[in-house]
């Protein structure tokens, strides 16, 4: 049963997606849904969300719940709890570990404090590796829940799994998986600077605003260079991950050998999402088909070595 909670304008709220709490399982936090402008009390800590509660909120889109923002650090430990269970199988821990971290990359997105952001990431990034090196198919799950959705926090998230998924193949050790993920995770945060208009236009963009869109690199080199302590790589994958091996990329036209080896994986894995996503002028391919279409009319584009890779790994996924 709903009650009024005692929403004040001190009292912050942070949204979690619904798929992130498991049913039959006690919350640690109070859940809240927002409702004509407020924020509502949905669940008690300490009590349970029935399967068929759950079930109901998924079949309305957008809805979401929300926590106060003190229990963010509760829900990241009850998050690390339910991954680390022995009661649920693995798509079930994907699928919590992918849900509860689409919210933490969207806090990450938000936070002006780059460095804060990236220190924080590293919660996020190194869940996933350690979700990949415990369970076998770890990989295979967290792929296949893939949203598809371009929405850039979404997006960025996908790539981040991906490019896991590459340098792992290419037995990258802990230090460079974590580099690699944060680069990933930030290689669009330049859109910050990009109109909230052309970010979420449900058409093509026009000649105009494609011109600020793919000003996207530059913009995101200057808040990176804003922010002290950001490693060359991580700069060099928001810069570089519109760069191919032809030279006829953007912004500074590199050839293959001249682009950063992890802003390369950034390319293939942002290359592949977009073709795989839904947008509303754009019917997206199936993955096998965007992965034939990447090797037989784009194959010049990416490091061949990587792409191989990258084929292999989604191949082998598949079966």
């Amino acid at each position: 049963m709903m009650t009024e909670s005692k929403d004040t304008k001190e009292t912050k709220f942070f949204r979690i997606r619904i798929r992130s709490i498991f049913p039959e399982t006690p919350t640690e936090f109070n859940l809240y849904v927002f409702i004509n402008g407020r924020h509502v009390l949905y669940l008690h800590a300490g009590d349970k969300l029935t399967t068929e509660k759950l079930k109901t909120l998924e079949s309305h889109p957008g809805a979401a719940f929300y926590i106060q923002e003190k229990d963010i650090p509760i829900y990241k430990k009850y998050i690390h709890r339910e991954v680390n269970s022995d009661r649920l199988d693995p798509r079930q821990k994907a699928t919590i570990l992918r849900e509860s971290s689409y919210a933490l990359v969207e806090e990450l997105y938000e936070n002006p404090d780059v460095n804060k952001a990236l220190d924080e990431s590293k919660e996020v990034i190194n869940g996933f590796v350690s979700f990949m090196d415990a369970v076998p198919e770890g990989m295979a799950h967290l792929i296949s829940l893939s949203s598809h959705d371009f929405y850039t926090y979404n997006h960025s998230l996908d790539v981040g799994i991906y490019c896991l998924g590459i340098a792992k193949s290419q037995n990258y050790n802990a230090r460079d998986l974590l580099e690699i993920g944060q680069g990933a995770l930030f290689h669009d945060v330049g859109k910050r600077m990009v109109s909230v208009d052309i970010i979420c236009k449900s058409g093509p963009l026009d000649d105009m605003e494609w011109a600020q869109m793919s000003r996207h690199p530059q913009f995101g080199l200057k808040i990176l260079n804003e922010n002290g302590n950001v490693s060359d790589a991580i700069k060099a994958c928001c810069f570089e991950h519109h760069e191919n091996f032809l030279g006829t990329g953007y912004p500074q036209a590199l050839k293959g050998p001249d682009i950063h080896p992890y802003a390369r994986m950034v390319a293939l894995a942002d290359t592949y999402d977009a073709l795989t996503t839904k947008r509303s002028y754009n019917k997206p391919m199936m993955p096998k088909d965007a992965l034939n279409f990447m090797n037989q009319k784009l194959m010049d584009r990416f490091d061949p070595e990587l792409l191989k890779a990258f084929t292999s790994v989604l191949f082998k996924l598949e079966s």
